[in-house]
């Protein structure tokens, strides 16, 4: 299949050029379409990815468009937005294509794309991707200790979730990661949803659940991943900086996790259980589930030293 890869950057000089390397050595036949939306930057960002353009020439066909958007509108959705249909441009058709999202600092592994299309081949509408801290960029022995506990907090739920309402198209093992650094989605769905919202932040969220309102096949092979880097200072409202931010908070002042309980998703897998015997089901849930209570956070997560 056809597959286009889209990407946001913003004053992304010194991240765009490792993306692109590692784009270019993806073990992918043929010319990989890349769409690379740059907005509001004041560094050298539109330079740098026009060198990769001549330096990865033949490998990958990059498209650069350049915005500035009003400062109401400077945010993760519009830029997306902007990647993924100026990827729609470079498809030749849209029956066995589909846009991959990734971010400015992600470095994905060679068999990225190839892994993405097998998933597809086997049913996926859409096909997350594990986002892995660059090891190249590792993280200090505390903070690395609270994202591990994540890690196995997010596990042991995937495994609630797996016992009580199992997904035949999404079979353990699998991950549980769909966000804008490694999101791909049939070219004809991600028209049918309208795209990308132009949200401040969570607009790759947006998309999925849109989508799987339609009723859409969301699944997570853990064989599709990206590496990005841990940095604390992002480009995107609520984006993983945040996170990171708190894990190096909480690291640095000694203070635990909290997590809901595990019987909160014993709990809610079972109500998903019981909605999706209906022939809407799936897309029921999707509607749902964002209007229920969100669930308290009373369990201290355990650190292993």
């Amino acid at each position: 299949m056809t597959l286009c890869v889209c990407v946001p950057a913003r004053n992304e000089a010194a991240r765009l050029p490792i993306l692109l390397d590692a784009l270019a050595m993806q073990d992918w036949p043929g010319a990989i379409p890349v769409a690379i939306a740059i907005n509001n930057s004041t560094d050298d960002s539109r330079a740098v990815a026009d060198a990769a353009r001549h330096r990865h020439a033949g490998r990958l066909d990059i498209r650069i468009v350049e915005r500035t958007f009003a400062p109401e509108l400077a945010h993760a959705g519009s830029a997306r937005r902007i990647a993924m249909d100026t990827g729609l441009g470079l498809l030749p058709a849209l029956d066995s294509a589909a846009l991959v999202s990734t971010d400015a600092d992600s470095r994905p592994p060679t068999d990225w794309l190839r892994n993405i299309a097998a998933a597809f081949s086997r049913g996926a509408d859409m096909v997350g991707g594990r986002i892995d801290i660059d090891s190249d960029e590792s993280l200090p022995p505390p903070v690395h200790r609270l994202r591990m506990a994540w890690d196995e907090y997010w596990a042991a739920v995937r495994a609630i979730e797996d016992a009580i309402d199992p997904l035949p198209w999404d079979p353990a093992p699998r991950h549980g990661d769909h966000t804008g650094a490694s999101l791909a989605i049939r070219a004809k769905l991600y028209l049918a949803c309208g795209g990308v919202p132009a949200i401040a932040s969570g607009e790759d969220r947006a998309l999925v659940l849109a989508a799987l309102a339609r009723g859409a096949r969301l699944v997570h092979p853990v064989r599709v991943y990206t590496r990005v880097s841990p940095r604390l200072e992002g480009r995107a409202e609520g984006g993983m900086a945040v996170a990171m931010q708190v894990l190096f908070e909480r690291a640095e002042n000694g203070l635990s996790l909290m997590a809901p309980a595990f019987t909160h998703w014993r709990e809610r897998s079972h109500w998903r259980k019981q909605l999706r015997a209906r022939p809407d089901g799936a897309a029921l849930i999707a509607r749902q589930e964002p209007l229920l209570p969100p669930m308290p956070h009373d369990m201290m997560l355990e650190l292993h030293p």
